[in-house]
């Protein structure tokens, strides 16, 4: 069982990427996924770079970890997110069937940097937050830093907002 201090430095590693991302001209996210306690994908959003509104964080690490383990199905593993995941990305977790999911920072971090996809959760789930979770699916972690991604992409000028 992983302790308090492997999730936190898991999720160090995502809000590095995330904030890498930002430097880079992508948007404030970082996902890593976690095999066995050893990193088996890792990544960042690039829905402006790539022009492709998908190309979020943990849907990236996702497709990543399945290439690297050789299949779609990657229940032996832990997703790390910086920040809590959107619908698309739960979505896409679940159909990886990854059992686990810790992250950062919460939703209305995202959303005061302008991120803001509670409408899309309301009309999927009817509020801003999926109700019928199975229960330690997704879990969010207390991380000093959580915010730093967003207070980053906030503070360039140049950021190509979506």
């Amino acid at each position: 069982m992983m302790t308090d201090d492997a999730h936190i430095q898991y999720l160090q590693k995502a809000i590095s990427l995330a904030v890498k991302s930002v430097h880079e001209g992508g948007g404030p996210f970082g996902a890593v996924i976690v095999r066995g306690g050893r990193i088996v994908a890792e990544a960042w959003n690039q829905v402006t770079l790539n022009h492709d509104p998908s190309a979020h964080a943990e849907v990236a690490a996702i497709r990543k970890a399945g290439k690297v383990l050789g299949h779609p199905h990657i229940q032996d593993c832990i997703l790390y997110s910086s920040c809590e995941p959107c619908p698309m990305c739960l979505a896409a977790t679940m159909w990886a069937r990854i059992p686990r999911v810790y992250f950062a920072a919460a939703h209305d971090e995202a959303a005061r940097a302008g991120f803001a996809d509670t409408h899309i959760a309301e009309q999927l789930y009817g509020q801003a937050r999926p109700v019928a979770l199975e229960k330690g699916f997704l879990t969010q972690v207390e991380v000093a830093t959580a915010s730093l991604p967003f207070d980053t992409w906030l503070a360039r000028a140049d950021r190509v907002e979506y």
